[in-house]
Order: C-alpha cells, then structure tokens, then sequence
C-alpha cells in the first residue's frame, strides 16, 4: 500500500471527512484531496502534521552505502 492509501484508510476509519482531517492538521482542503488522489508534492512537514493527526509517525531513516 502507498501512504496516500494508508492516510485515506486511516482518515476513514476515523470517520473523518477530507475537510475535517484539513482543519485539524492546518491544511487546506486540496492538499488533502491532492494527496489522496495521488497529485501534488506535499512537504514532509505538511505530511507530518496529517499523520499526527492520525495517529501515525514516519519513521525516518539513512541508509548507510559503503
């Protein structure tokens, strides 16, 4: 699954509309759109303000190559 999926999902599972999810996080309702219909090139802040709001985290992680 691709996170715009799982964010849909999780927004659903929730019971939270697109513009509710938009009010929470402080984002407008097309970022949310966007991302859902796999558009835009949201920040990696705006994408961790939505999954704070939905309970999730990234994990972020460097790749040693040697």
């Amino acid at each position: 699954m691709r996170l715009m999926e799982i964010m849909k999902l999780r927004r659903e599972t929730l019971s939270l509309s697109q513009q509710d999810l938009a009010e929470m996080a402080g984002v407008s309702l097309a970022t949310i759109k966007d991302i859902e219909r796999g558009k835009g090139n949201p920040s990696l802040a705006t994408v961790s303000k939505i999954l704070a709001v939905l309970g999730m985290e990234i994990d972020y992680r460097i790749r040693q190559t040697i």
